[in-house]
């Protein structure tokens, strides 16, 4: 069984077909957690693959829908800006500077300061750490009982993995996830509505305890987690406090919504597509390309924003310089011209890492092999105690535009009787 993607009107959502081209608007959160985003992005991959909108809520904006025109977009660093914002929205107050909302050369250099934390020789190191926390996690799961996969697996297991990569005080790691929260939600996190006050006051708080270890670090020797990286790198050392909470918010995000919602997407795939899961337990050696396909089905981020430096060109249309142009990774995943079967989840797909997740170009995910790594380990330890990990309700997915999360996947484990 594929995933139903199509699906017709949903919670007063219109079928996209039943209104004028021009009033489509990817940017309405609304369209992701009722599932109603496939069947218009899929009219608009057909009709109008480089869309312009001139949103009520974000101003006008264009859509890129298509898997060759993103990877255009991304990479033509020159033509399509990241500063000053990497999602739809224009911050109304408080927007710290992050290098991923930076251009060559500052971003180049602040990113290659962090980027020995997930290097492959920090990966080789971390790996048996990571092995042993994720059997701990699996173990203590209750048995014969339903409970929130989301809480005690995907969230707890990454915002331990953070925790590691800041060297943080373990016995505190949770405050990483409620800052992430925070941080990539907006005013709204949860079900609870955050004013733009007590968002900064919270963000604030994270910064003074964030600077408490940059000064702990910064009087030790240099050690390979991300703060200690930056105390100790000249390029870093007149940093203006905004900007390190915004690197922080950066590598916070990235390390936490990603990985914990594909590990939470790995196991709503497989109950979707139970033959899948078959093939996979008759051939554990599926797992690194089940992840891929897992990481692509999931898209954990929906999409990127860059501004045009000049006019540009693309797809037949004339983009204005300073124009907003949106990215939609989660629509360039499901490119019938560019992946086979894009709809199907298929754990054995030929070039299975040949997808948009990651992005492309100076911005591709610099923690991209240690998501995959983590995952990875995770399914092979599952696969070691468990028969199935058993979908018994139906997810409840985050209201977001930009990350493809869930808040609830309740699930029953089946022990493996040997």
């Amino acid at each position: 069984m594929s995933q139903a993607v199509i699906k017709p009107a949903d919670a007063g959502i219109p079928d996209p077909y039943s209104i004028p081209l021009e009033e489509i608007d990817m940017g309405r959160a609304d369209l992701y957690p009722a599932q109603a985003h496939w069947a218009y992005f899929e009219r608009l991959r057909k009709e109008d693959p480089v869309h312009f909108c001139d949103s009520k809520e974000f101003g006008p904006y264009w859509s890129i829908t298509k898997f060759n025109d993103i990877v255009h977009v991304d990479t033509h660093h020159n033509q399509f800006s990241s500063e000053p914002q990497i999602v739809i929205g224009d911050a109304v107050d408080f927007q710290p500077p992050m290098f991923i909302a930076m251009d060559q050369p500052k971003h180049d250099v602040q990113r290659k300061v962090v980027t020995p934390a997930v290097a492959p020789m920090a990966l080789s190191e971390i790996e048996p750490v990571i092995r042993e926390r994720v059997g701990n996690v699996l173990d203590s799961l209750p048995i014969g009982e339903t409970f929130n996969w989301v809480d005690l697996v995907s969230i707890e297991l990454t915002t331990q993995m953070l925790a590691t990569l800041f060297d943080f005080p373990f016995e505190e790691r949770h405050k990483l996830t409620y800052w992430s929260d925070i941080a990539a939600s907006g005013p709204q996190v949860g079900d609870h509505s955050m004013t733009e006050e007590f968002r900064l006051q919270e963000l604030t708080q994270c910064l003074k305890e964030f600077d408490k270890l940059w000064q702990e670090r910064k009087a030790e020797p240099r050690k390979n987690d991300f703060i200690s990286l930056m105390a100790h790198h000249p390029d870093m050392q007149n940093m203006d406090p905004m900007e390190y909470l915004g690197n922080l918010m950066l590598l916070i995000v990235g390390g936490n919504d990603t990985t914990r919602n594909s590990m939470s997407g790995g196991v709503l795939a497989l109950n979707e597509n139970p033959a899948e899961y078959d093939k996979l337990r008759a051939d554990p050696s599926l797992i690194p390309s089940m992840v891929s396909e897992t990481i692509r089905w999931q898209t954990p981020l929906a999409h990127m924003r860059r501004n045009a430096t000049e006019d540009v060109e693309l797809g037949g249309k004339l983009i204005k310089k300073g124009d907003k142009v949106v990215m939609w990774y989660v629509s360039g995943n499901r490119d019938e011209e560019v992946i086979d079967r894009p709809n199907d989840f298929i754990i054995d797909r030929p070039r299975s890492r040949h997808h948009i997740s990651f992005g492309f170009g100076i911005h591709r995910c610099m923690g991209n092999r240690l998501a995959e790594m983590q995952l990875k380990i995770l399914w092979e330890e599952i696969l070691k105690r468990f028969e199935k990990v058993e979908l018994v309700g139906e997810p409840v997915r985050v209201t977001s535009n930009f990350v493809m999360g869930y808040s609830e996947l309740p699930v029953r484990l089946h022990p493996k009787v040997d």
